[in-house]
């Protein structure tokens, strides 16, 4: 084989890659899309999809900042000694719709218990149409707005990292990963993710 042709397949087989793992972190999950990530990760899937990692061995959360849906300046940072419930949505993503109702209903009954939550809106060009979601459905937290994926980015591999939209991430009172969901969730299911940390000491 001639270098040129195999330099030619080695650039095919890594744009193939490539745009593989693009569509991966843009695509639309459902309920049924499972846990991946490499290497010794510390957790473990149960079978309802949720990934949690053992108090002791769970590691730090990336630093996740920016500008809110509101224009506001967020640091999920200033949320240690809380338990933030991160959850990555678009306003095209049709599990987005459906579990946005159940996001609404949880925060607002754990928000008493040390619990909150934020969004993180990625992938809408316009900033419009996800102000518009976050009416229609009375979301009551804030949401970073980050049209380019660039916070999900932020999550190492064969972590707990953001795989999907929608996925769910729930960072403990310490600052570190805690569990994770991939795909649409409803409210029995965040309070199975949510109500082991709240009972934690």
């Amino acid at each position: 084989m001639s270098s040129g042709r195999a330099s030619r397949r080695r650039f095919t087989l890594l744009a193939a890659t490539a745009v593989a793992g693009a569509l991966t972190l843009s695509a639309c999950g459902g309920d049924d899309i499972r846990s991946g990530g490499g290497g010794n990760t510390n957790f473990v899937t149960g079978s309802s999809g949720i990934a949690t990692v053992a108090k002791g061995e769970r590691t730090d959360a990336p630093k996740l900042e920016g500008a809110t849906l509101d224009g506001e300046r967020l640091d999920v940072a200033d949320f240690k000694g809380k338990i933030v419930v991160l959850n990555v949505w678009g306003s095209w993503c049709a599990p987005c719709r459906l579990e946005a109702k159940h996001f609404v209903k949880v925060a607002e009954e754990t928000e008493g218990q040390g619990v909150q939550f934020v969004g993180i809106n990625t992938r809408d060009g316009e900033k419009s149409l996800a102000v518009n979601f976050e009416r229609d459905h009375g979301i009551p937290y804030p949401s970073l707005f980050d049209p380019a994926g660039k916070l999900i980015l932020r999550f190492p591999r064969g972590t707990l990292n953001l795989q999907s939209i929608p996925s769910t991430l729930v960072i403990d009172r310490d600052g570190k990963i805690a569990a994770r969901k991939v795909g649409g969730m409803d409210a029995e299911k965040l309070r199975e993710m949510i109500d082991p940390l709240i009972a934690e000491k």
